[in-house]
């Protein structure tokens, strides 16, 4: 694994008068980062911390030589970033180091708009630090049954993603999340199960991609032009992933949560999407993102 960036924050190990020292992430604390996801009940496997680490600059606080917290941000391009596993031990909350892993990982980045989904527990902390809200997210998931294709309009058709489209489809993801996120989506291309493009006579208008993550499956990210074509991608990938575990994060303003619990995919969560900074930008008749990568990637 290349080496990892240096956050801005300290530039160095940094000691507070508790014994906790914040430094910068290394591959080598991946061990370390899984065992306090896995303490929260977080789904994350060992390669899905890999994955997203790939992508990120880090933090963690380490107390007596063992890390107590994470905290990990995504920079998209020179004007966007967002941020996740923001994690604390039980064993050590209560003492601010939440608080310091965020100022530091925001640091050098009052010229960005910053992304992040909170948790009831962190929302009052992000408020503290300039994040204001701006939705909420459904987390979905269950045992995906055999699910009824949604039929499409004529000259609408559902295919798989060719070898030759990325392009297409990083614009089409830049223009829905607001970001552009090439790199990151190249690489769930390579990982899918299935890629499925929404095709208008020629022309890529969605795609939605379903992979291992966690517990079995996740569909996302699913961008489509409108809540029944996103029902199309959605559809489709849940009917090849049935009778296995899946799970999809959706925007709450999607209109799609009934009828994903229609098809086995129970709501399990409800974490409050937040930005720092500019609202992101969409282009006029941009599509729309139905569903995140992650919630940390968003």
């Amino acid at each position: 694994m290349p080496p990892k960036p240096a956050v801005s924050s300290s530039k160095s190990a940094s000691v507070a008068y508790d014994g906790v020292v914040v430094r910068p992430m290394t591959a080598d604390d991946l061990h370390e980062a899984h065992a306090l996801s896995a303490e929260q009940r977080w789904p994350h496997r060992p390669v899905d911390w890999e994955q997203v680490f790939a992508h990120s600059e880090g933090l963690v606080a380490e107390r007596d030589g063992k890390v107590v917290a994470t905290a990990q941000r995504w920079l998209w391009g020179d004007h966007h970033a967002t941020i996740g596993l923001v994690i604390v031990s039980p064993a050590c909350q209560g003492r601010r180091i939440g608080h310091r892993l965020m100022s530091a990982l925001l640091e050098g980045m009052d010229n960005r708009t910053v992304l992040l989904q909170a948790t009831a527990e962190g929302r009052g902390l992000y408020e503290r630090l300039g994040f204001v809200r701006t939705g909420e997210v459904r987390q979905h998931q269950g045992m995906a049954q055999p699910t009824p294709l949604i039929a499409l309009p004529a000259g609408w058709r559902l295919r798989p993603a060719g070898l030759n489209e990325a392009a297409a489809l990083h614009q089409l993801d830049q223009d829905a999340r607001g970001m552009p996120r090439p790199a990151l989506i190249d690489e769930l291309m390579d990982q899918a199960d299935a890629c499925v493009v929404l095709d208008h006579e020629g022309t890529q208008k969605g795609f939605a991609i379903l992979r291992r993550f966690g517990r079995g499956h996740v569909i996302g990210p699913v961008v489509a032009p409108d809540a029944e074509s996103a029902k199309a991608l959605i559809a489709h990938l849940a009917g090849m992933n049935a009778g296995r575990f899946t799970r999809i994060d959706i925007d709450f303003d999607s209109s799609l949560a009934e009828w994903l619990e229609s098809i086995g995919l129970l709501r399990v969560d409800t974490p409050t999407t937040m930005v720092r900074g500019a609202p992101l930008q969409h282009p006029e008749g941009a599509p729309r993102l139905f569903a995140l990568v992650t919630q940390a990637l968003c």
